[in-house]
């Protein structure tokens, strides 16, 4: 039997391979430009869409995939990605993640981790001060869903 953990791996594989073969020249024409997320005096993380396909089975469900590219010492503010399943593979340098109330974890590229559905995403960062990071992001969320909601600042 093959479960959704699974299925997102393959899912992400293929994704990878096909991002992989893409070049910043001749991205898909469904991929949406990058979108750069800023906050005052830090570094921008950046979110570059890479495939969206509504899931034929699973009826109001959508599956969809991006790089997020963290520049060195970037990091993302606090969030949630709703009821979404979110799949992270690193693809190239070093990133810290904290969801909920567990330990910060690093992870190396070529390492993944899940986030369960309402997590709360507490910290991500390039561990790296000099050196760049980047993740495949794959989401399984509710069509029409925004994909990031930052925590309201007090």
């Amino acid at each position: 039997m093959i479960t959704l953990r699974t299925t997102v791996g393959l899912l992400a594989a293929a994704t990878l391979t096909g991002a992989t073969a893409c070049s910043a020249s001749d991205q898909p024409a469904h991929a949406s430009a990058p979108e750069t997320v800023a906050a005052s005096r830090r570094s921008v993380e950046t979110f570059t869409p890479l495939l969206q396909e509504a899931l034929v089975k699973v009826k109001g469900k959508t599956f969809t995939s991006a790089i997020v590219a963290l520049p060195p010492g970037a990091s993302a503010l606090p969030h949630r990605h709703g009821q979404a399943f979110v799949y992270a593979y690193v693809l190239g340098g070093t990133v810290r993640s904290k969801l909920d109330d567990k330990p910060v974890t690093t992870y190396h590229e070529g390492e993944n981790w899940v986030e369960q559905p309402g997590a709360h995403h507490v910290l991500t960062e390039n561990a790296s001060q000099t050196k760049p990071a980047k993740i495949l992001a794959v989401f399984i969320s509710d069509t029409g869903a925004k994909l990031k909601i930052e925590d309201l600042k007090p």
